[in-house]
């Protein structure tokens, strides 16, 4: 899904910069899952994909303050990085990507641009705002892969990519947080249609075994799968156009905020952008979070 969703952002882009996003737009694609592969080599970077909101309490959007300085005022900076910073994350990402801009540095705009549309899309996904984000309090486990990559695998050549133009965005936390808010909201649809479908089938039926590559491996099978989806009546489908959506616009608006600066004629770089990670230490699986689909 994150590469159907930076892909298909470039084509919500103006004349002014769809010349330079389309040209690199294989490079978007392969590199959109770039943050992911950062998670077991660097340990800041796991909690840049999620927020587990649901930890601050039954009316958590109430509670926690959008800026950065007022969440840490009140929660401390070790509780938000304990329960994940993606909106915050975020808009440090786009500001990046409006300093690129502005610097007119071909290697920075594509790699910001790859990792904004990444963290944009992880807030769109519902189990990337909860403590039970692999259903693993209520019996769960694997909903968090079935949902984001499951169903798209199955599903995601019968949806709608054309959204309609990039606008311009007026506060880049805000956008972030209504991501949130609207994938939290979908939660409760998002655990409970699987508990609904799950009683309709025998746990043998709930799963398949297929083969990928020389591997033989046991997922949830397409009849199961069928079911759950079409319960939940098109979320996955509206979840991933709004990601199209916001990246486009915030690729756009963070053009914007830099000025607008030409991009024909830039000084792109001899070899490839290769992203290059240092790896000082390893972190557990459980440490790093199973987000990373």
């Amino acid at each position: 899904a994150h590469k159907l969703a930076n892909r298909y952002a470039v084509f919500t882009l103006p004349e002014e910069l769809i010349g330079f996003y389309k040209k690199h737009i294989d490079y978007l694609t392969e590199h959109s899952v770039d943050a992911d592969k950062r998670r077991y080599a660097i340990k800041e970077e796991a909690p840049r994909h999620y927020i587990d909101i649901d930890h601050y309490g039954e009316n958590p959007f109430e509670i926690m303050p959008r800026k950065w300085n007022d969440a840490v005022s009140k929660f401390t900076e070790d509780t938000l990085l304990a329960y994940g910073i993606v909106p915050w994350h975020i808009q440090t990402v786009y500001n990046r990507l409006v300093k690129a801009f502005e610097n007119k540095d071909v290697d920075d705009i594509l790699k910001n641009s790859a990792d904004l549309g990444h963290y944009i899309s992880d807030a769109y996904v519902p189990l990337h705002t909860t403590v039970n984000y692999d259903g693993q309090l209520t019996n769960q486990k694997g909903i968090h892969a079935f949902w984001e990559s499951r169903l798209p695998e199955l599903f995601a050549d019968d949806y709608d990519y054309l959204v309609g133009t990039a606008k311009y965005r007026y506060s880049v936390l805000d956008v972030a947080w209504e991501a949130i808010e609207g994938s939290f909201n979908a939660l409760d649809s998002v655990l409970g249609f699987e508990k609904e479908v799950s009683k309709l089938y025998e746990q043998d039926k709930q799963y398949a075994y297929e083969k990928r590559g020389q591997q033989t491996i046991k997922q949830k099978s397409a009849e199961f799968s069928e079911a759950y989806h079409t319960m939940l009546n098109g979320m996955v489908e509206r979840r991933l156009r709004l990601s199209i959506t916001t990246v486009g616009d915030l690729w756009y608006s963070a053009w914007v905020d830099a000025g607008q600066p030409i991009l024909e004629g830039m000084k792109e770089s001899e070899t490839p952008f290769v992203e290059e990670i240092k790896i000082d230490y390893k972190i557990t699986t459980d440490d790093a979070r199973d987000h990373q689909h």
